[in-house]
């Protein structure tokens, strides 16, 4: 298997992702962009930004050792969110971007992103073509021929105006209370500043990192702090961000979750609306719940899907023009405001979607009538056998058909962690977890390490 997988390179930090890895990325994505003519005529420039992981500090220096060393200028724009880097990657009209994070994995994990020139994520030939060139002999610049780096200090603030400018001018938010999680990640700073000064009255939560508790209880992987705190505070909504804030998930007045699929709906809607929605489609991921897809059919509104990772999203609305796609995860991409999935971009337009509608979170999201649904990762398996098990796929054939189509299974291997991941709907819980506990299990059986 290759070291990038759906969302770059990740790993143990200083066991699998090592300083010395970090380096020779670095160098190698230098001469793959450099013999692809990306640095013809001018002096190349990166941005380097990083989530708040401790070994974001020694992977950073690693990353701008490597890239300076081949002759590119850097520059560091410290712990902000994954799309900031992205969109000052594409703003600054530099070569190449970079992101220092794992998102919503533990701390002690890590991992790198490369971004093209516009902001865009690497093609998977040019991150086959680095892979291939790491470590080759290389004639090293010398003089005034390496690179230079300098560190913006306000790189934040012109990534929260850009965000602000994807909304009507004022105050939209205005009237709305609203407690953010940040997840002591990349979005401490820069989510609650974004949404003050759109007009809400905002209660951050879990904004102090220290690089060690990024992640840690907290978050959109860890919501329960984030349900309280919202009725706590009679709150009309709750915004949780992962560690590096490409996406986000809501809870509402009540303390009800409002996932991907219940944001990706709202925001849908509303552009079909307004007659914003390019082609009157959405794009989605085979985990979509099915109450999704039947909530955009009755809304006059098409659904593509593809396959899991906001990769494929995005690769499928630039094929087709498409303006906005998503995950359930939280992951929502809208295309003419940002070339990533942006966790605070998405709180912002869904919050706005309710301060418009003079209406609440909770009956926004009550259009997407969410089929009960069950996820299982599944750990200890060879994630790769997956797909040429017979077992698995007749067991699978097998527990479908008797569903009577009421129901349906998905098993893949995940991009970013050694797992497989079992989903299954239907059209009870007890019937979708017994479903999915069986599975489970055959999977252990037949695939185990």
């Amino acid at each position: 298997m290759g070291l990038f997988g759906t969302d770059g390179v990740r790993g143990l930090a200083n066991k699998d992702l090592t300083a010395e890895l970090a380096l020779d990325l670095s160098v190698a994505a230098a001469h793959v962009l450099a013999d692809a003519g990306v640095f013809a005529g001018h002096r190349p420039r990166a941005i380097v930004g990083r989530d708040t992981r401790a070994s974001g500090e020694f992977l950073e220096a690693a990353v701008v050792a490597g890239l300076a060393s081949a002759g590119i200028d850097v520059t560091l724009v410290g712990a902000l969110p994954t799309p900031a880097v992205a969109f000052l990657t594409a703003h600054t009209d530099a070569d190449l971007g970079v992101m220092l994070s794992a998102s919503h994995n533990p701390m002690p994990d890590n991992g790198i992103k490369f971004f093209a020139r516009g902001g865009h994520k690497l093609d998977d030939s040019l991150e086959t073509a680095i892979e291939a060139r790491m470590r080759e002999p290389w004639e090293r610049p010398t003089g005034a021929d390496v690179g230079r780096v300098i560190t913006d200090t306000e790189a934040g603030s012109v990534f929260v105006s850009h965000l602000l400018n994807t909304l009507p001018q004022g105050t939209p938010l205005a009237g709305l209370k609203v407690v953010v999680d940040c997840a002591n990640g990349a979005a401490s700073t820069v989510g609650p500043e974004a949404l003050r000064r759109a007009g809400a009255e905002v209660i951050a939560i879990h904004a102090a990192p220290n690089g060690l508790n990024i992640n840690e209880g907290c978050g959109s992987t860890h919501i329960d702090d984030l349900r309280a705190a919202v009725v706590e505070h009679s709150a009309d909504a709750g915004i949780a961000f992962d560690g590096d804030a490409d996406r986000c998930l809501a809870i509402d007045a009540n303390g009800q979750d409002v996932d991907g699929d219940h944001i990706l709906g709202i925001l849908a809607i509303a552009r079909f609306q307004s007659g914003t929605l390019v082609g009157n489609t959405v794009v989605s991921t085979v985990m979509a719940n099915l109450g999704f897809n039947y909530a955009m059919k009755s809304a006059g509104i098409a659904v593509v899907a593809t396959a899991v990772g906001d990769r494929y999203v995005l690769e499928e609305m630039r094929a087709n023009g498409y303006t906005l796609g998503g995950e359930q995860s939280g992951h929502v991409v809208m295309s003419e405001h940002g070339t990533t999935g942006d966790g605070i971009l998405t709180a912002l337009h869904l919050l706005h979607s309710v301060a418009q509608s003079g209406s609440t979170l909770a009956a926004l999201a009550s259009v997407v009538e969410k089929m009960p649904q069950v996820l299982l990762n599944v750990s200890g398996v060879d994630r790769d056998a997956l797909a040429a098990n017979e077992r698995i796929a007749a067991e699978v054939e097998l527990l479908e058909s008797a569903m009577d189509g009421s129901g349906r299974i998905l098993l893949r291997p995940s991009g970013t962690e050694p797992v497989i991941r079992v989903m299954v709907e239907a059209e009870s819980q007890v019937a979708a977890q017994r479903v999915a506990e069986q599975l489970a299990r055959i999977i252990t059986h037949e695939l185990a390490i």
